[in-house]
């Protein structure tokens, strides 16, 4: 979430998420009509609520009305942390005119015990309000309840803890050692358990959509797949840069051997122990979540790096060769708009702008690839009973 006219020593604040100027505190102030995070202020201009007209033909289906309303939820849980921290009353706080346009309702909040910060919510569809606007069903493509998290906001008192998983993530490419890791994890399991995972997405932005990423894949490798919608999210780590460099070292390893001379080859002869009919399930069996990338933004845009698409390569592990099905992948949208900068191409904003033009494509590059393999590994082969008697 970006504020217009920030100034250079914010843009240097800027780590992994958004900058937040929260002017007004205690609830006074600016009024919420005209704050700048308003929903009339700064919301999407040409998205119309819920009608009966969506009973015959659903707004939900048209996938731009779905990127824009996963995007206004995750901007309402920001802001249900700015309205915290400023002590907004009930009839003033920013956050509700997010989700209430599209009759949702909020039901869970997502706090850190750390700090007491709000960093997730849940929000489920709101049958009442629905009804009050003659929309007697749901829509079809609407989901019953959306999870959204919110990325960092460099404004106390939550900034200690938004930077400590920005650096964790930095550091090992993980979250899952964070306490907002297990709060959300346990929270989609209770309302995918509640709805049926084909009810529910999951949605988040720069941090909050590694979380996300991360939260959706762990569901995933339960046989439980979930709509995920990833702003922003981040690609860029030290353990990755480790490991590319052990990478290229093998690389070169490897053509060393090539050259040397050898007095006998062995030739590998693939077992086919495994059942196809596993290797179709899980091939069969994909989890794609949809990644919102702009190239001009230096934390997420190693998602469009295309090298090594789709090709893991794994070594025999002690003698045991692993099954690997290379079905690792994601539907990007991929956002140009020539070098701009980085607190622009990083805003959260930017995904309900009117003049979106997006490139969509399904994505394999490196990153995907080795971020989702995991789920699409076979058991090794193991030597069924009567062949170890022979």
């Amino acid at each position: 979430m970006a504020k217009s006219g920030r100034t250079e020593e914010e843009g240097e604040m800027a780590l992994t998420a958004i900058t937040v100027a929260g002017e007004g505190g205690g609830g006074g102030g600016v009024g919420a009509e005209a704050h700048q995070y308003a929903f009339s202020v700064s919301g999407p201009r040409n998205v119309s609520s819920p009608n009966w007209r969506d009973i015959i033909n659903s707004s939900w289906k048209d996938g731009n009305y779905k990127r824009t309303v996963m995007a206004c939820f995750v901007q309402a849980v920001y802001l249900l942390e700015i309205d915290r921290q400023e002590n907004r009353t009930e009839e003033k706080a920013l956050a509700p005119k997010w989700w209430l346009p599209f009759k949702y309702k909020l039901v869970q909040t997502l706090t850190d015990e750390r700090d007491g910060s709000i960093f997730g919510a849940i929000l489920e569809w709101d049958r009442s309000a629905a009804l009050s606007g003659f929309v007697l069903i749901r829509p079809s493509g609407a989901p019953k309840a959306v999870l959204a998290l919110r990325g960092t906001l460099l404004k106390g008192p939550t900034i200690r803890r938004d930077l400590e998983d920005d650096l964790r993530f930095l550091a090992w490419e993980s979250l899952k050692g964070s306490v907002r890791f297990n709060v959300a994890l346990e929270a989609l399991k209770s309302v995918t358990s509640k709805y049926g995972s084909g009810n529910v997405c999951i949605a988040g932005h720069s941090l909050g959509a590694g979380f996300a990423l991360q939260i959706g894949k762990a569901l995933a490798k339960e046989g439980t797949y979930v709509e995920a919608h990833l702003f922003n999210p981040p690609s860029v780590s030290l353990a990755m840069s480790l490991r590319n460099i052990g990478e290229r070292a093998g690389i070169v390893w490897k053509r060393f051997k090539s050259m040397l001379p050898s007095s006998s080859e062995v030739q590998a002869i693939p077992t086919d122990d495994q059942p196809k009919s596993t290797a179709a399930a899980v091939a069969n069996k994909k989890w794609v979540p949809h990644l919102y990338v702009n190239n001009s933004d230096y934390i997420c845009c190693y998602y469009t790096d295309s090298a090594g698409a789709a090709t893991a390569a794994n070594g025999d592990n002690n003698g045991v060769k692993e099954n690997v099905i290379p079905a690792a992948a994601a539907k990007l949208f991929l956002l140009s708009k020539g070098n701009q900068k980085f607190l622009d191409a990083h805003r959260l904003e930017q995904w309900w702008a009117d003049d979106l033009e997006l490139q969509t494509i399904i994505n394999n590059s490196k990153l995907i690839s080795r971020q989702l393999q995991s789920l699409y590994h076979l058991p090794p082969t193991q030597q069924s009973p009567a062949k170890a008697l022979t």
